[in-house]
């Protein structure tokens, strides 16, 4: 017989952490730039992800200008995912190096 699935956490969610907590970073968004290329765009929660930090850490570092950011018509941030990727890049070489 199988142990039943606590329905506030469910069967995939960290210990204490309700279901809808784990990040989501499927389905990258894409959008239009000035010169009509798609490119692909991550929410603050991804990069947050990605980075192991509080989406709340992603904007402040939009705001110190760390890491370049869009907003889209509804006013949301919105992150370039080639720019994302090279950031995380260059800290975990740096990490390496140390």
């Amino acid at each position: 017989m199988s142990k039943p699935v606590d329905k506030r956490t469910g069967p995939e969610s960290p210990p204490g952490r309700p279901s809808w907590w784990a990040p989501n970073l499927g389905g990258s968004m894409s959008a239009p730039t000035y010169n009509g290329a798609k490119e692909a765009l991550l929410t603050p929660g991804q990069v947050a992800a990605l980075f192991h930090v509080d989406p709340k850490t992603v904007t402040r570092w939009a705001h110190a200008g760390r890491l370049g950011s869009l907003r889209t018509p509804g006013g949301h941030r919105r992150f370039r995912e080639a720019e994302v990727m090279a950031l995380l890049s260059s800290l975990t070489t740096e990490a390496h190096h140390s």
